[in-house]
């Protein structure tokens, strides 16, 4: 492994063990190895990257986590600290459709990356006037721009947060922001028609939050896609992971793999205890000044720190949703599909009634990826690699997964079957073309990824209070404790996990200084929009 690079180290830079290598640990890593900490982390798999990990299935090979890339500066962002140029490291295409949608009777409708070009679309396919599109679209990119930067990109458990500029010119736009209707509500109002209000409504579940019951502040993400854009790394989601660790090494951030932590080692302090390093499965203690933990916030406290308080009533509350994916090698290729597909349930309310209830309906929106259409090397030239997923409950004791996926399998195999033949005009037998299979459920993605009852997104987004009641990035009960990733502030998702080891360095400057030699690497901001692509001319 790599010692710490002595240009950026100093006598006085504190020793900072990060628990967990995915996406925000690994942010976290770079981040900190570049304002002088000495940087290890301690790893329970055999590689880096958490949930962007890969599968192998014969001769297909798949992403077994996030499947969609936006806002990839935040990514850029850690190589450009480093002086380094991104496109050196990792790349990546702006994707022109950024999802072919599909409703049982019979419409079908790609959306474009381009505001334009999606909105006039809606006009050809579903009658509404392309301007009630862009007006929707821009009314997101407003509520965006007035509380992105402060309920994304920083604490909202810091006063200085709420002494900005920026926040008082938001509460005078209160009105503006829908605060008081759920996210279904404005798509009725501001869109009308059936099917695109479906279409809107979708975008709850990238928060893994019910468009029935989310705030209608929420109407802002679809400006990540059709504003900002969709994007597709070469290599696949995987290679994220990849390139982050690479750089992690070159700036001198040490890994240990094959390495789990049994305990977060504390010492009593004057108000609280104080983490002062970590016991390792073997025993071996590593002491430390500071911990940073990407684990899990919940098994974070419930395993780490079995003699420290808790906070209780935030790690309580309502989960997001959860998935149930089939990783599908299919022998044949399917043209009326694009790299990204959601055929939708007839009753969409129905459908979150049932994710509420704790169990699957029978007839559910059926989301597709098929990263082979832009990384070949994934699935053998007669075939595609399919990314399968529903939306599903957390996982909870009265269910039975087994019953649950044999009986969602048939119902989501009809259901593509049937759409698929209607579109192509003649029958299309899928099961006979699934040549390899493995299944992931909430049970599955909890024992595998450490996430909680297999919550994709830590707490839910269901209630106007939401953003506010997730875990800080610092602990309140142990001193030196810090947190990132999904399951804290500011949320799950590819981009919110590289903000959330941004506010946690920064939160960590702020609460314990100590003498940088180099740029802070928490003071780069972008602008909403990102680069159009990383090609072989960028």
């Amino acid at each position: 492994m790599p010692e710490p690079n002595a240009s950026i180290a100093s006598a006085t830079a504190p020793r900072i063990g990060i628990i967990g290598s995915g996406i925000a640990g690994l942010a976290a890593a770079v981040r900190l190895r570049l304002e002088g900490a000495h940087v290890e982390v301690f790893e329970a798999a055999d590689t880096p990257g958490g949930k962007l990990g890969e599968l192998v299935l014969g001769e297909y090979r798949f992403g077994i986590g996030p499947s969609l890339l936006t806002m990839p500066q935040y990514i850029d962002e850690l190589f450009t600290l480093a002086g380094e140029t991104p496109a050196d490291h990792f790349r990546y295409q702006r994707l022109e459709t950024v999802c072919r949608y599909a409703w049982e009777d019979g419409i079908w409708l790609d959306a474009s990356g381009d505001p334009e070009t999606f909105a006039h679309e809606v006009e050809r396919v579903l009658g509404v006037p392309a301007q009630r599109v862009l007006n929707t679209l821009a009314h997101g990119a407003e509520k965006y721009r007035l509380t992105g930067h402060t309920f994304l990109e920083k604490s909202l458990h810091s006063p200085k947060t709420w002494l900005t500029p920026e926040v008082g010119h938001a509460l005078t736009r209160l009105h503006r922001l829908d605060l008081t209707r759920t996210l279904h509500q404005v798509h009725e109002r501001d869109l009308g028609e059936a099917h695109l209000v479906q279409l809107f409504d979708r975008f709850a579940t990238y928060n893994g939050s019910n468009p029935y019951r989310a705030p209608g502040l929420l109407s802002m993400i679809a400006h990540f896609e059709h504003g900002a854009g969709a994007f597709v790394p070469e290599g696949g989601i995987p290679a994220i992971g990849r390139a982050l660790y690479d750089l992690a090494q070159r700036v001198g951030v040490i890994f240990h793999f094959n390495t789990p932590v049994a305990e977060i080692l504390t010492r009593p302090g004057r108000q609280r205890p104080r983490a002062v390093g970590l016991r390792l499965a073997d025993d071996r203690q590593v002491l430390l000044d500071r911990v940073v933990s990407n684990m899990d916030v919940f098994f974070t406290h419930e395993r780490l720190l079995p003699n420290a308080p808790a906070p209780t009533r935030v790690l309580a509350r309502e989960k997001s949703t959860s998935a149930l994916i089939f990783y599908w090698g299919v022998d044949k290729p399917f043209p009326e599909l694009d790299v990204h597909n959601i055929l939708f349930s007839v009753d969409y309310p129905a459908e979150f009634a049932a994710l509420e209830a704790g169990t699957l309906c029978d007839d559910p929106t059926v989301y597709i990826s098929i990263s082979s259409r832009y990384d070949q090397s994934a699935a053998p030239a007669h075939g595609e690699n399919w990314f399968v997923m529903i939306n599903a409950p957390c996982a909870a004791p009265h269910q039975d997964w087994e019953a649950l996926i044999q009986r969602t399998r048939e119902r989501v195999i009809d259901k593509i079957e049937r759409m698929l033949s209607r579109r192509r005009g003649q029958a299309v037998a899928l099961r006979d073309m699934i040549a390899e299979e493995a299944v992931f459920d909430p049970t599955t993605i909890e024992a595998s990824t450490l996430s909680h009852q297999g919550a994709l997104y830590g707490t839910s987004s269901n209630d106007r209070m939401a953003a506010f009641m997730r875990h800080p990035n610092h602990s309140r009960h142990v001193d030196g404790l810090y947190f990132c990733g999904g399951s804290v502030h500011p949320g799950g998702g590819l981009p919110l996990c590289l903000l959330s080891a941004k506010i946690m360095t920064r939160v960590m400057a702020q609460r314990e200084p100590w003498p940088h030699n180099v740029p802070s690497s928490h003071d780069i901001s972008f602008s909403n929009n990102a680069p159009s692509s990383h090609k072989d001319d960028a």
